[in-house]
């Protein structure tokens, strides 16, 4: 089995889009209007709108609703995402960088349907190692 992909419902792809797209610097492929994806070597994020539920089946999810998954993007330098990022997410960041326990330096903030996402660094050799696995 391979974990490959994560999905957000969202009522605005195209909002999505343009906040993903710039926070990591990276392309976000338009499929449809209805569908993108932001294709990274280790997983998926894709971006479904509300229409897409049908397709399963109808109202199974709720848009900008989520309470309990953090999105989570391995990056360089925590500290200098920060701080290109700091106009985009000023009103936003939940957490400022912060060196956490387990030995990641983690900044915490919410996408524009209020997703919290986690940009992290491993700082410490231990971390450093179970990410390198």
């Amino acid at each position: 089995m391979n974990f490959v992909s994560v999905r957000i419902i969202t009522s605005d792809v195209q909002r999505l889009v343009r906040f993903y797209g710039e926070i990591t610097g990276m392309p976000v492929t338009v499929y449809t209007e209805d569908f993108a994806e932001l294709a990274t070597p280790s997983c998926t994020l894709a971006i479904g709108s509300t229409r897409t539920l049908m397709l399963f089946g109808g109202d199974i999810a709720r848009p900008a609703d989520n309470h309990t998954a953090i999105l989570e993007f391995r990056v360089g330098d925590v500290d200098a995402e920060f701080a290109r990022l700091s106009d985009l997410i000023r009103n936003v960041t939940v957490q400022q960088p912060t060196t956490m326990p387990w030995g990641n330096r983690s900044l915490l903030f919410r996408d524009p349907d209020g997703n919290l996402v986690n940009f992290f660094t491993p700082v410490t050799a231990e971390a450093i190692r179970k990410f390198d696995k």
